[in-house]
């Protein structure tokens, strides 16, 4: 994600609350939180939806 859609999703997220006022703490945590969902995605993404990983789970290794 490029640095200019992060600058437009802040307040977005914030529901303008922080154009308005000078909230500083509430604009850290929802950047965050953000990024944190967005990571999220990625290692669900990554560790169960993969083709690599499907393949794993349907032949597994011998005993």
């Amino acid at each position: 994600m490029d640095l200019l859609a992060l600058t437009l999703l802040v307040p977005v997220a914030l529901d303008g609350e922080s154009v308005s006022t000078n909230n500083t703490a509430v604009a850290v945590v929802s950047v965050i939180s953000i990024v944190g969902g967005y990571l999220l995605l990625a290692a669900l993404w990554h560790f169960v939806f993969r083709e690599k990983a499907r393949d794993k789970r349907k032949n597994p290794p011998p005993d």
